[in-house]
């Protein structure tokens, strides 16, 4: 053989090598480092920070029986977490419709049968677990919301067709419609991880900005409809009904005024002792275990386990635990702005901005920047629903950055082109690259 043509006999080989599908490059055996990273980290201040915050609990339950019950809960977690991140992202899109219709169900027996904690029926016993539908709802939102965004992106355009907006709409007004009697703040972080779902699915901004002002109009007809049909004809369950809460809870809201000048009464108790906190903290905390608070702080493991962490870790490690989260934001927009196609996108960004907001609403709550509402921060809080539900959408982001295909060759974006059923061939909305 001559020395040509045993040249074109190597570069046929190599030209052959390289037209092979690169599927090793596009599913990886683990999924991110950083928010395994996160999650981990998370649990572990959960631990600490829960068993100093559980004193309440300990008197009934022993010393280390409400931790234990917790740490169950974390280990579950993390084998939702562990199982989903093997899953290819692509499962989650045809789950959606599922898992909503599941917890919008639940919602609806909620309505009717649910236990009544705090004037509100929010969540029923299965088993001896206490199920808050709300939570479920949520997530199911994004999942929707990800998924009709998909399959609504412009064909070799930018943006998003109309009638995927309106879908997005009415999925959310509907499922704001039910979430509302349970808790105004809810509803709230509804809107807000919507809106930046469907800024980030390529939205224009004054449709964006329509929707929005039909959200508030339509919020605002409901609540004043609501209070002329009970003022004129006197109906409805006085038990259920937390419109005068809200109320009382937003006449109190002062975020200016100096509140050590406040007297503590059995309405208020609860900020103001967490307000004792978090100034007792100070800037390097008194270390966990020697809280002063948590004996007579109500909720202190739940609602209220922010102001806690800062009297423990002080304002250092109250700053640290808020910069963790936004972290997972910041590595969820790395993964998705180098992912090829639209749904991955949406999945891991959705994801982090329901962990994210719901983190920062509690810590805004605890510290007085919003009017007091209960809502439980993330994987640090007590409460089995909410453990369960943030362990999903932390499997969900995994499960993008192992098996979604990142900043691949030609030939690889080819090959997951053709690996994935038609709704999921929508690229990479525009924000984002």
């Amino acid at each position: 053989m001559s020395m040509s043509e045993a040249t074109a006999t190597l570069d046929g080989k190599i030209a052959m090598e390289n037209a092979q599908p690169a599927t090793d490059t596009v599913v990886r055996r683990h999924g991110d480092k950083s928010i395994w990273g996160i999650f981990i980290t998370l649990c572990l201040i959960s631990i600490i920070e829960l068993y100093s915050a559980s004193s309440r609990e300990v008197a009934s339950a022993g010393i280390y029986g409400p931790i234990i019950r917790h740490m169950a809960m974390l280990a579950a977690g993390v084998g939702i977490v562990w199982s989903l991140e093997k899953i290819h992202y692509k499962r989650f899109f045809g789950f959606a419709y599922i898992f909503a219709f599941i917890s919008f169900m639940m919602m609806v027996y909620v309505m009717f049968f649910g236990d009544i904690i705090n004037g509100a029926r929010r969540s029923f016993t299965l088993c001896g677990i206490s199920i808050q539908p709300s939570e479920f709802l949520k997530i199911s939102a994004v999942l929707l919301i990800a998924r009709v965004m998909t399959y609504s992106q412009k064909d070799k355009m930018r943006g998003v067709e109309n009638r995927g907006l309106i879908i997005t709409a009415f999925i959310v007004l509907l499922f704001g419609a039910i979430l509302y009697p349970q808790g105004l703040t809810n509803t709230i972080l509804l809107m807000g991880i919507s809106g930046a779902m469907m800024l980030i699915g390529g939205t224009e901004m004054k449709k964006l900005l329509l929707i929005m002002v039909i959200y508030g109009a339509l919020g605002a007809g409901a609540h004043y409809g609501k209070k002329y049909y009970k003022e004129h004809f006197a109906i409805g369950t006085e038990q259920i009904d937390r419109t005068n809460l809200r109320n009382s809870r937003m006449d109190a809201w002062a975020p200016f005024r100096a509140k050590y000048n406040d007297e503590i009464t059995a309405e208020n108790r609860q900020e103001m002792y967490s307000y004792m906190a978090q100034a007792n903290g100070g800037i390097i905390g008194v270390f966990p275990g020697n809280s002063r608070e948590t004996a007579r702080l109500p909720l202190a493991f739940s609602d209220y386990i922010y102001a806690i962490i800062i009297e423990d870790l002080g304002f250092i490690g109250g700053i640290f635990l808020m910069s963790l989260y936004l972290c997972l934001l910041i590595r969820a927009l790395q993964i998705a702005r180098k992912c090829h196609r639209a749904f991955p996108v949406l999945l891991v960004m959705g994801m982090a901005i329901m962990v994210v907001l719901q983190a920062l609403f509690h810590m805004a709550i605890t510290t007085g920047a919003f009017p007091v509402s209960g809502q439980p921060l993330p994987l640090i809080s007590k409460g089995g629903t909410s453990i369960l539900i943030t362990s999903i959408a932390f499997g969900a982001m995994l499960s993008v950055s192992r098996s979604a295909l990142q900043n691949g060759t030609r030939q690889e974006v080819k090959n997951e082109l053709n690996d994935l059923p038609e709704e999921l061939r929508a690229e990479n909305p525009v924000q984002l690259n």
